[in-house]
Parts: structure tokens; sequence; C-alpha cells
């Protein structure tokens, strides 16, 4: 789905990841369920490219349902994949989550989200067997969509946000979603299966610096009424009574 001239999304409000695009080809930001990959052959197909256009794949994060098509991209077609070090053993297998369900967990979101990532390969993941590693404020301009690194420490260690200024576009992962996978709750609000709520909420600070329009999560909608505004929401579904 093309969301503005050189900015699309892979997916839907369940899983998504998203393409960054300019004249020197393009970034994947994030790799979905493995099972999507015939999803980003047809949005690039839709954006008149091919996978020998992809330059890079950066994860915000090594969560099985973000990491999915990346080694297929890694191996057989030779595109470097880039994650924070300190998500680097969950890219790999080497490490799990020890997260949090949040609150007011309902049960079709819950059996929606957990079918459709069966569908997509979710129980067959492929992890990664080489990354490259990355750090907070690390620009990279040399890929598509000159994209920078902001550290987002709190769903995981390594979590990160990418922030392309050219696209006025920053890509969250699960910073924070827009539609909650195991609540169905819609609109910005603090994201489940996260590893440390109180970081997460923290990191928020990094997102409302940045000033971007386009604020897109990992799962749900994308949102274009800024970052401010979607970090504001957050904080206030985090102190909303549970319904």
């Amino acid at each position: 789905m093309e969301l503005q001239p050189g900015l699309r999304r892979v997916g839907n409000e369940i899983v998504a990841c998203y393409l960054l695009i300019d004249d020197r080809g393009v970034t994947v930001v994030d790799a979905g369920l493995a099972r999507q990959y015939d999803e980003l052959l047809d949005e690039l197909a839709d954006a008149g490219r091919t996978v020998d256009d992809v330059r890079a794949v950066i994860l915000t994060h090594g969560d099985t349902d973000h990491i999915g098509f990346a080694e297929r991209l890694r191996r057989d077609h030779g595109v470097p994949v880039y994650v924070h070090a300190d998500d680097a053993a969950r890219a790999r297998g080497e490490s799990k989550p020890s997260a949090s369900f949040g609150r007011g967990i309902r049960p079709w979101p819950v059996v929606r989200f957990f079918a459709y990532a069966l569908s997509r390969g979710g129980a067959r993941t492929e992890y990664l067997t080489e990354v490259r590693t990355v750090a907070d404020g690390d620009r990279l301009g040399d890929l598509p969509g000159s994209p920078v690194i902001v550290g987002m420490p709190g769903h995981s260690p390594g979590s990160v946000a990418v922030h392309s200024p050219d696209l006025d576009a920053v890509c969250v992962g699960d910073a924070l979603t827009t539609r909650h996978v195991l609540t169905g709750r819609r609109g910005p609000a603090p994201a489940p299966f996260t590893d440390d709520p109180g970081g997460a909420l923290d990191s928020l600070d990094r997102l409302t610096a940045i000033d971007a329009t386009w604020v897109l999560p990992g799962h749900g909608t994308p949102w274009n009424r800024g970052t401010r505004e979607a970090v504001r929401l957050v904080r206030e579904a985090a102190q909303a009574p549970v319904r």
C-alpha cells in the first residue's frame, strides 16, 4: 500500500513492515512473517521495483514477527540485515523475550493474531545467521531513505525506531501500536509482549524530539498525525483504566 511517494506498507494492521524508496533503491524496515515474502514482491512490483533493488533490511528489533523473511533476503540476494547490537542475539534465535502481555486481553483479537501469524509461517521462524549491528544515532545515509537509528529500549533491549527525514516518517516497530493485537483496541497505545513497559514509555521521549508526520508501527494502521500526538495518546492509554 502506497502511503505517499517513496513510502509503502507491506502487510496489514496485524503485522506490517515498510519500504523506503528513492532513486538508490529500497530499504526494507522490518521483515514481518516468513510467508509475507510474496506480499513484499507484490509491493515492490507495484512500485516498479524488484527484489534486486533492495539494498538493506533494518530491523526495529529481533522478535519473530519482525524478522520473518530477512534471512531469505540475506541468503538468497545478499541483502545486509541491520539490527541493534542489544537485539542481535534475539534475531539469531539465541535469546528469547521475557515479556508482559499487557492488560485487558480479549479472546477474538488474540485468536485473530495467532491464526494470522500461523498462516504466514509464524511457527517456523528462520533466524538470522549474520547481521550488521547499529546503535542509537547511526546515520545510514548511503541507504535509500537516508535512515537514522533512534534507540528505543523497552519493548526489547535493542529496540529502535528508524527515522527517514527525507520521507517525514518514522518506523517504530513495537515502541507503540495503533491496534493492540491482544485487545483489538485502536489508536496509539503501549504494545504488548514488552520486556520493560516502564522503559518503553520512557523511550517515547525520543519520538517527540523527531517531529515526523508519519508514525509507522509494526501492528496497526499507519498514523499521519505526527509523533507528538501519537506519544500523547500512548501515555494517555497507559494510564487509562482497564475495560
